[in-house]
């Protein structure tokens, strides 16, 4: 997705200088226990589906939104996983833009399994066993949300 038009207008003044953002991950499961993981077009690390908040939105309504931009489809939100920030969470994209993220993780289940991917945004998603992961360049924040969730890798 393109910029927010607050983020863009927070671009345009302070250029790719740090910004500190809200944002949401979601922990998404499937009946066989897999987690759905996903790559960024610019960038080989699997993450979370996620995203920033918009000024005034809920951070629960945000991942919502997040998920049914990302993949097409409806979800819906069982709890918190936790809050997470620091320098797992330092993000420099492609165009040197640098944020750092503080990131509420919510567990989440898909209320359909017809993905419609995002590819302006997503390149390619998948679902994978905690063994995967394990074995996976994923984002460094990655591991300690799944562990939180329950989910050893």
């Amino acid at each position: 997705m393109p910029l927010s038009p607050y983020l863009k207008s927070l671009r345009e003044r302070v250029g790719n200088d740090l910004l500190l953002l809200p944002a949401v991950s979601a922990v998404i499961r499937n009946d066989a226990g897999e987690v759905l993981l996903a790559l960024s077009h610019g960038d080989d690390e699997w993450a979370l589906i996620g995203g920033g908040l918009e000024p005034g939105e809920e951070p629960a309504a945000a991942i919502l939104r997040e998920i049914r931009e990302e993949l097409g489809v409806e979800a819906a939100v069982s709890q918190i996983v936790g809050a997470y920030a620091g320098e797992a969470l330092f993000i420099t994209y492609p165009n040197g833009d640098r944020c750092a993220y503080v990131t509420t993780a919510y567990a989440c289940r898909l209320l359909s399994e017809a993905l419609i991917i995002e590819e302006g945004e997503l390149r390619e998603v998948a679902w994978f066993t905690p063994e995967e992961i394990a074995r996976l360049d994923t984002q460094p924040y990655v591991a300690r949300i799944l562990t939180d969730a329950g989910i050893t890798i």
